[in-house]
């Protein structure tokens, strides 16, 4: 057993609906997000970050637990996670940190804004957690929660990310004696696209850049059609789609440089504490943002740029040299991976892998690494045979695929809403290396069919190693599955049969 090292405070700052090109550290270019970037200097930047469901309510469950939707119980949203479910938070709680959740949680139903003042699932401070609300006011009352405030943009106090990431150092700044874990989840930059001054006019709609497939003529059924459609947000004989994607975008622009300039005041904080070296951060998102592409707003459908999501962390005194890992990592690991990463238990339950076997032999010096238990055993995982796929699960639609190096393959079913007696049956086969704005469906070429075939094989193993009903999925991949059931049924029958045949 190593020396045991100081365990770190750890701050993670979750947006919701952030876009990867909105990052400077991720190549974006629009927006200049030099706080953010800045974790990624001496940090870790993950490349292929996915979460499994481009959904507020299944991710956010997903991160906490490292659980997979259909076993948190919260597989869509405005579900409650289920109450037995045991967070990552709760390990933190037990083991001597303070844990603090200060925002947005969308985890206890549909309650609007629903504050959460008891102890919940491991965070034993919930004094600023509130169910779900995306105003743009927050303001303390004399008595009892504060008070959101809808149809009107709060100032450099009252804004909600300015209100919620003040509190957050107010926070921090009683933690004096024990480590803290605090989670500050922002709910912007989610629709609606409006911003406090002077972010709402520090982009010009003239400079916004138009995704090529904004033009693209021919989308499948689901995204022409479904509640989430291209006909909702920017439909293709729209007069002025352009000239209103400009100005939407533009806000949420305003948006994320808010977002930047709060991470930098937490920074500021921490460095003028003296607490910055051994403070782990950790900046994420729930799901990204389509902000035009292929005609769409927000999120959910099934193209890649909602699923593929931020991912860094910077902990200066142990983390001393940038490293970008391109494996493909799953929100699942997210758990697991912190958990190890700061020589802490876990639950058991977790679903998940470490990503530390990414980096941690190259990264750190074996001597600088903090100790750990037998319990973190990562088994037969490492860096040659991590498996570079993501698997795509249903939400609120049964909706599902894989994701690999090569190729995105989903299966689709009914639709939402007023759509949810409408079957669809654009199922989408992308090559992700030659297609990458994913605007060439390949599913219903001949050429194509083995690997469609390999593929299905592959997605339908996982499902059923994570016993996903069958309800849940797509008829057509539920159908694939309930024919090899039975056939592996027979298999087996006949296997039996020879060998009481073989023993008579």
């Amino acid at each position: 057993m190593k020396k045991q090292k100081k365990r770190p405070n750890v701050v993670i700052i979750q947006t919701d609906q952030q876009s990867m090109w909105s990052i400077g550290a991720y190549g974006g270019t629009e927006v200049k997000t030099p706080y953010i970037d800045s974790l990624a200097e001496k940090g870790l930047c993950f490349e292929n970050f996915y979460t499994v469901s481009a959904v507020c309510t299944p991710s956010r469950g997903c991160f906490l637990t490292g659980q997979y939707p259909h076993i948190h119980g919260a597989y869509r949203n405005d579900l409650p996670i289920k109450e037995d479910t045991i967070t990552f938070a709760q390990s933190f709680k037990d083991n001597g940190y303070q844990t603090i959740y200060i925002g947005k949680w969308h985890l206890d139903g549909d309650a609007r804004p629903g504050w959460i003042k008891h102890p919940k699932m491991g965070f034993a401070d919930c004094e600023y957690m509130f169910n779900c609300s995306h105003d743009k006011k927050i303001v303390e009352a004399e008595k009892g929660n504060p008070q959101i405030i809808a149809d009107e943009i709060g100032d450099e106090y009252s804004y909600t990310t300015d209100f919620l990431t003040d509190r957050a150092i107010e926070k921090m700044k009683m933690q004096a004696d024990q480590p803290f874990l605090l989670i500050l989840s922002l709910p912007d930059p989610h629709q609606p696209y409006q911003v406090r001054a002077p972010y709402d006019t520090m982009y010009q709609p003239a400079d916004m850049q138009i995704p090529k497939s904004f033009y693209q003529e021919q989308l499948p059924d689901w995204a022409e059609q479904d509640e989430w459609g291209r006909w909702r947000y920017f439909p293709i004989e729209q007069v002025n789609r352009e000239q209103e994607l400009r100005r939407i975008k533009a806000l949420y622009c305003g948006e994320v440089k808010c977002i930047d300039d709060n991470v930098g005041k937490i920074l500021n904080f921490l460095k003028k504490q003296n607490q910055l070296e051994n403070t782990m951060v950790i900046f994420t998102s729930d799901h990204g943002e389509y902000m035009g592409e292929h005609g769409l707003l927000e999120k959910n459908n099934l193209y890649d740029s909602v699923y593929r999501i931020p991912l860094l962390i910077s902990w200066p005194h142990y983390l001393q040299k940038p490293k970008r890992i391109s494996q493909y990592v799953s929100i699942i690991d997210f758990a697991q991976t912190l958990l190890t990463l700061v020589d802490l238990p876990l639950s058991g339950r977790e679903q998940g892998r470490d990503a530390g076997v990414l980096w941690q032999q190259e990264y750190m010096e074996m001597d600088d690494l903090v100790s750990r238990d037998d319990d973190h055993k990562t088994g037969n995982i490492n860096q040659k045979n991590w498996e570079n796929c993501i698997y795509i699960y249903p939400s609120d639609v049964p909706r599902a695929g894989i994701i690999t190096e090569q190729y995105q393959l989903c299966y689709v079913g009914t639709g939402w809403a007023e759509r949810q007696n409408t079957e669809f049956t654009d199922h989408i086969l992308f090559d992700r290396c030659n297609d990458p704005e994913q605007m060439k469906n390949l599913f219903f070429n001949s050429e194509f069919s083995d690997i469609i075939k390999e593929l299905s094989e592959q997605m339908i193993g996982h499902f059923r190693q994570t016993n996903i009903p069958l309800e849940k999925l797509p008829r057509i991949l539920a159908e694939k599955m309930k024919e090899q059931e039975i056939i592996s049924g027979k298999i087996t029958a006949m296997e039996d049969s020879l060998k009481h045949t073989e023993i008579s």
